[in-house]
């Protein structure tokens, strides 16, 4: 295995504990939980049917986790943060996606878990769902949160308050929920040059990849074999 880069294949809560390391940013996109009007439509529905269009030209596999409903939903990712919490160096940051429906229930599993929240950064996909009679789902939104103060970077540096970017689409895309490299490239910026970023989620990889590009280390870890073994592979590609 490289030396800046590490791929855990299992469940977060169960390998989180085991972990002995310290990061400098923690930057995941937990399974949003949303979707369905009742429990009974959230558990009848996969990650599929809730994020990719019907006419979708692609048989990528869904994914475990995906059916908690409220109330779980942010006791379950509030332990998940508080383990993050405890492997991240103070000052470090954590940068979490969520939906406009679940971005309540994210912010207060963030606090709970320890860390400060310091703000949103919204996430424009030119390319979205449109919906009738009413506005476009057109944003997401990131999360920030800080152990303490956020680290004093040298040289300082600036990054945006809002990203733009599509998914991936044909080939390149291989996750339901795949996020663009150059969106996840600005966010690892986040972390000091040299410093290790982890994703307790790391799906397709994007994270690790952007890390990498950027000059950062990575730790991941992924639930489903699928997924784990492609992150790996586009991992392996950058390193």
């Amino acid at each position: 295995m490289p030396d800046d880069w590490t791929l855990h294949q299992g469940d977060a809560l169960t390998l989180l504990p085991t972990l002995d390391i310290t990061v400098d940013a923690v930057i995941c996109d937990p399974p949003y939980n949303s979707g369905g009007r009742t429990n009974a439509e959230r558990r009848a529905q996969g990650a599929r049917g809730k994020y990719v269009s019907g006419d979708a030209q692609h048989a990528l596999p869904d994914f475990d986790g995906d059916s908690r409903d409220q109330r779980s939903y942010t006791h379950w990712l509030g332990l998940v943060l508080a383990d993050c919490y405890r492997l991240t160096r103070s000052g470090g940051s954590s940068l979490v996606f969520t939906d406009w429906a679940q971005l309540p229930a994210t912010s207060d599993a963030l606090q709970a878990a320890g860390w400060t929240w310091r703000g949103i950064v919204p996430w424009r996909k030119p390319i979205s769902r449109p919906v009738k009679n009413g506005f476009r789902r057109e944003c997401e939104y990131v999360l920030w949160g800080s152990r303490g103060d956020p680290l004093r970077h040298t040289p300082t540096i600036y990054l945006p308050g809002w990203l733009e970017g599509s998914q991936p689409r044909g080939r390149s895309r291989i996750h339901i929920t795949q996020k663009p490299v150059d969106v996840m490239r600005q966010l690892v910026r986040i972390a000091p040059e040299g410093g290790t970023v982890l994703d307790p989620f790391t799906g397709s990889g994007t994270t690790g990849v952007a890390a990498l590009q950027e000059g950062r280390r990575f730790v991941g870890i992924e639930q489903s074999a699928v997924y784990a073994a492609g992150a790996e592979g586009r991992l392996a590609a950058v390193a």
